[in-house]
């Protein structure tokens, strides 16, 4: 797991986070990353992919991750929502990205950026999307 990607999602989880609580633009919050931090350590290709393709595919995600949740999606905090969604979109989407990964690394943001027990409700939502999305890969490796 290269530390460039894991910076990557981290900076996706920290925009989607400023996207949602802000509504500005995601062009605008992508630049003003590129700008302000030091994006040395950062795949930016990955994090420019993620950022996009979990605003573009925003509604097919929140309908993925709504039967998995104890409220509505706009109720959770917003640092888990961000990262439920960005996790969401891996295994949809990044098929090449191990399912385990996904969810690592989703479980590592929340609980640098979010609540102290927030790890165990997106542990929990994430393990059935990835059941429902990557049902055979699952499958293999649970044997």
């Amino acid at each position: 797991m290269s530390q460039a990607r894991t910076m990557a999602r981290r900076c996706a989880v920290q925009a989607l986070y400023q996207w949602q609580v802000t509504g500005q633009n995601v062009e605008e919050i992508h630049q003003q990353f590129l700008v302000e931090r030091n994006m040395s350590n950062v795949n930016v290709k990955m994090f420019h992919e993620l950022l996009s393709g979990v605003t573009k595919e925003l509604d097919k995600l929140d309908e993925k991750i709504q039967p998995y949740l104890d409220r509505d999606i706009a109720e959770v905090d917003p640092v888990e929502r961000a990262v439920l969604r960005l996790g969401t979109y891996e295994l949809m989407y990044k098929p090449d990205v191990p399912y385990r990964v996904v969810i690592n690394e989703a479980l590592e943001a929340v609980k640098t950026f979010g609540a102290e027990q927030g790890h165990r409700y997106v542990n929990g939502v994430l393990d059935k999307v990835a059941q429902d999305v990557r049902q055979l890969e699952v499958k293999r490796n649970s044997r």
